[in-house]
């Protein structure tokens, strides 16, 4: 895609693992979804690496669910995550979420700087992935999960939250 979309996904992931696959390398290679509405699961089934096709396949899935949970589990890792090699596309195991802000140069008009900012990033250590192994995460609470006046000023999840009538948030 275009350089900001790029510059995006390096940034903006979800990945149970992200590297250089290719399920079009093999006739046996899918990639498949299934959403009951409360939980999402996408499932890499054995996929292979683009520029190392002999390590063998993949096959692993990662569950979003409803509640905020998120489910990487691993069925075949046919060889240790950190001997991927990351010269073609990035390694990754983890989560990232940034937002792009767009400037307005005013010495130059019709010109945009597009900045991004990491919000914050998860990476699971590499050693810990895999055969049939899985990881959850769960949620931590923000001050966004409040409903009413109450529970929201007295929490205490380390945020100093504070309670907006009009938007009753």
């Amino acid at each position: 895609g275009e350089v900001v979309h790029r510059m995006l996904t390096a940034t903006q992931y979800i990945a149970p693992l992200m590297a250089n696959f290719d399920p079009s390398v093999s006739r046996n290679s899918t990639v498949r979804y299934f959403d009951n509405g409360t939980a999402l699961v996408v499932q890499w089934d054995h996929v292979h690496l683009q520029d190392n096709y002999n390590l063998g396949s993949f096959t692993f899935q990662a569950t979003l669910l409803s509640d905020g949970r998120i489910i990487f589990g691993y069925k075949e890792i046919p060889v240790a995550v950190t001997q991927i090699s990351s010269t073609n596309h990035p390694v990754k195991v983890g989560l990232s979420d940034a937002f792009v802000v767009v400037h307005r140069i005013q010495q130059i008009p019709n010109v945009r700087r597009r900045t991004i900012y990491e919000y914050h990033r998860v990476e699971l250590q590499m050693s810990k992935i895999t055969n049939l192994s899985a990881v959850e995460m769960i949620p931590l609470p923000t001050c966004l999960q409040f409903t009413s006046c109450g529970p929201c000023v007295t929490a205490q999840i380390g945020f100093n939250c504070s309670w907006c009538s009009k938007l009753q948030r």
